[in-house]
């Protein structure tokens, strides 16, 4: 062993000139890379004795090799040529043995990356993922799955061929430090950024399917520190040409940033790159599922903190889409408001992060709060018309203002804004039939504005009472509209 390592050679004439006799004193190895087995494997070699190279064990040996110093200056055929000829032969040969060899690469920090072993399988992987030829393969044209960080078949991605996707599996395998040099090298190669956005979407999925996220309070610090650094390494090697990731992905990794608490300066830069994707987004990617027990199936805090960035950054600063963002949350606020956790407190607090103008007509903001509040009926009557404060009744149409007149489940101040409303609507159509119906609907709206200490109404019998007057001087315009639609028709025939 002392002919052919330069390390063990330094070591026993050292010994031996500072001992009495070749055997006082021991000679420790404690730091060998791959420990006491590739040790072993090494002592095999240098007497001799069969030898077998796999992709499992030829980094350990090539790292033992180097820091045993077995270089050619001490035997021609010495351990170093001999295990750098079959890492370069595993590397270029063969796509399943890159990952045996990463694989055994886990126990071997910092000697495999000051080796480069990790670069170079980075860089085989990334070259035949960017450079297999694609008419070898005969894949047509087909939708694909792509779920989010959770596993749910939310988001779809329209790829082209099938073929594009064929890493995603092994690569998803690795640990995150090995995945993050495979990223850097697909990068470097030109790999096109959407296929790289979805590649990290399946890394964080398997990921967070084999770990158990945990808050500061309740986590070992080690555990919950590796966790957050993972989170932080993600949103950091993100591809930021546009589409490259989706919506959906983005929220899940905000709502775990949130949850691990990451640097905030991250926080801000997803909470930003969200914002400006709300014009394009669909409902269905805003889904983003809570993974605590005893909360909502769906985190609706995110979203909020989105909205706000959405309406103090992009809003302010670039001509927005604002209807569409309005739609779509009107959209998530329906979709969302039947869960029975969902508070009052996060309901209004969505409903009314966007500004006035962001809705055309308030007819889905105004299903969405009839829902909520139909599926919440514990909640109290100043609750109720803190909610429908976020909509403004003067933009529903006909056909919303019909059906809130009939509702029971809005509050009485509520109630009593349609009726009023509908009372003036009736009192202008009446006048312009040329009815004397206007002091009639005139003494309605004074005795709705004075029969009460606050200006509204306060009771539900006196809100029926108005309700069928309210019907009554709507059947009586009705007849008026006929009667004047026959005089009419009388009068052109008499011409």
């Amino acid at each position: 062993m002392v002919s052919r390592s330069g390390y063990i050679n330094r070591l026993v004439f050292e010994r031996k000139s500072k001992a009495e006799s070749e055997n006082s004193m021991p000679i420790n190895l404690d730091n060998v890379p791959g420990g006491a087995k590739t040790f072993e494997l090494v002592v095999r070699f240098c007497y001799g004795l069969k030898l077998d190279f796999t992709a499992s064990n030829i980094a350990p040996l090539y790292c033992a090799a180097h820091f045993l110093e077995m270089s050619v200056d001490y035997h021609e055929s010495n351990l170093i040529p001999q295990t750098e000829a079959f890492l370069s032969f595993v590397i270029f040969s063969s796509w399943k043995d890159i990952f045996h060899v990463l694989k055994s690469c886990e126990n071997l920090s910092p000697w495999a990356k000051e080796l480069k072993i990790l670069n170079r399988c980075s860089e085989a992987i990334a070259w035949k993922a960017c450079c297999t030829d694609h008419k070898a393969f005969n894949f047509s044209t087909c939708d694909t799955t792509l779920f989010d960080i959770q596993g749910n078949k939310l988001t779809y991605l329209k790829v082209e061929n099938f073929f594009d996707q064929w890493w995603f599996e092994d690569v998803s395998l690795l640990r995150i430090d090995h995945f993050l040099e495979v990223v850097d090298a697909c990068k470097r190669k030109g790999m096109r950024p959407d296929l790289i956005g979805v590649s990290i979407a399946e890394w964080t999925q398997k990921w967070l399917s084999r770990v158990t996220l945990l808050d500061n309070l309740t986590a070992q610090k080690l555990t919950y520190q590796l966790q957050r650094v993972v989170i932080e390494s993600l949103i950091r090697v993100l591809p930021l040409e546009e589409n490259s990731v989706s919506c959906n992905f983005l929220l899940n990794l905000l709502k775990v940033g949130l949850l691990m608490e990451i640097d905030s300066d991250l926080v801000k830069t997803l909470e930003r790159r969200i914002a400006f994707m709300l014009e394009k987004c669909r409902m269905l990617d805003l889904l983003v599922e809570n993974r605590i027990d005893g909360d909502t199936t769906y985190n609706v805090r995110v979203i909020i903190r989105v909205v706000q960035c959405y309406v103090s950054v992009v809003w302010k600063n670039h001509p927005p889409k604002l209807f569409a963002v309005g739609r779509l949350i009107d959209g998530y606020l329906a979709f969302v408001a039947r869960e029975e956790r969902l508070t009052v407190k996060d309901f209004r607090s969505l409903a009314e992060a966007l500004p006035e103008d962001a809705r055309f007509c308030d007819d889905n903001l105004y299903r969405a709060i009839d829902m909520y509040i139909k599926a919440h009926p514990s909640i109290t009557e100043a609750e109720r018309m803190g909610i429908c404060k976020a909509m403004d009744y003067h933009k529903l149409s006909k056909e919303a203002c019909e059906h809130a007149l009939k509702n029971d489940w809005l509050p009485l101040d509520m109630m009593t804004r349609f009726i009023l409303m509908e009372q003036v609507n009736m009192m202008r159509s009446a006048t312009k039939s040329g009815s004397d119906y206007q002091r009639t609907a005139t003494q309605a709206i004074l005795r709705t504005s004075t029969g009460s200490s606050h200006g509204w109404l306060s009771s539900q019998k006196e809100v029926r009472m108005m309700r069928k007057e309210v019907d009554a001087m709507q059947a009586q315009i009705r007849q008026l509209q006929l009667c004047k639609l026959k005089l009419q028709t009388q009068m052109r025939e008499a011409k």
